[in-house]
């Protein structure tokens, strides 16, 4: 029985998949004519390539696939994670600068304004999934907002809060410390919808002080510094990967409570 053809993708994603740089930054170096396929210049960035037989090149330059590499950092405030920034801030690349690393792509996204966990690969099949809304894979916060909590809050983060006509919710909101002014929470989503949290705050008059992400599933902020980053070891990248499998396997349930 013949083998199955393999798969055709697109020559952007393919160049994107072997970790040599976003799809967006291939699409440019293909229209420029940077780019070779089996030894012909192609400014299609949808020609349909087999990554396992066909050749590509980047200004005669063979591109082989990258060691697969899986990083997180402790991203400070007012950094942007992205690549390039059109408005000329700060990304969050300028903590890598001067490091030999092959590309490497933020697994999803923390806004301008947020900081904590965030996770880096050229691995881009495994950070699509991690970052994927519809593998609830559970994302913690530690948010300071600039009111005392109570429990009504905390039934309403949980419960839902209606926002442009979309119903968002967390899968946990609990009360960490409280001040005078101000309180801590710890915040649990599993779908993670674009700035989930804010909205669902603001929606109810709430100012947000301070927005940390100190748990991607099982993973663990712990005491990396600000500003700073370091490799997956590889039991972390297993329990990550585990908990992945284990989100595969169960049947979907949502747990809401606050305490």
């Amino acid at each position: 029985m013949p083998k199955k053809a393999t798969r055709k993708i697109g020559l952007a994603r393919a160049l994107s998949k072997l970790g040599y740089c976003s799809r967006s930054q291939a699409a440019k170096l293909i229209r420029a004519g940077r780019v070779q396929l089996n030894g012909t210049v192609q400014k299609n960035v949808e020609t349909p390539i087999r990554l396992a037989s066909d050749r590509m090149a980047v200004d005669g330059r063979p591109v082989e696939p990258e060691k697969k590499i899986y990083l997180m950092m402790n991203k400070p405030r007012g950094l942007v994670t992205t690549v390039s920034d059109e408005k000329g801030r700060e990304t969050i690349y300028s903590l890598l600068e001067g490091e030999s690393l092959p590309w490497v792509a933020p697994v999803g996204r923390l806004d301008k304004a947020s900081e904590g966990l965030l996770l880096l690969t050229n691995d881009s099949e495994w950070g699509g999934r991690v970052a994927a809304p519809e593998t609830h894979l559970e994302k913690t916060y530690h948010v300071q907002i600039n009111r005392v909590a109570g429990d009504e809050m905390l039934a309403a983060l949980a419960g839902g809060v209606d926002v442009d006509g979309e119903c968002l919710r967390a899968l946990r909101a609990s009360l960490l410390r409280t001040g005078e002014k101000n309180s801590w929470l710890e915040i649990v989503l599993d779908e993670g919808k674009n700035r989930q949290i804010r909205r669902m705050l603001a929606e109810m008059g709430v100012e947000i002080l301070r927005l940390v992400r100190v748990a991607i599933g099982p993973l663990q902020l712990g005491t990396l510094a600000k500003g700073k980053w370091r490799y997956l070891a590889a039991q972390e990248k297993a329990v990550i990967d585990r908990a992945l499998r284990d989100r595969d396997r169960r049947p979907r349930e949502r747990f809401r409570h606050y305490e």
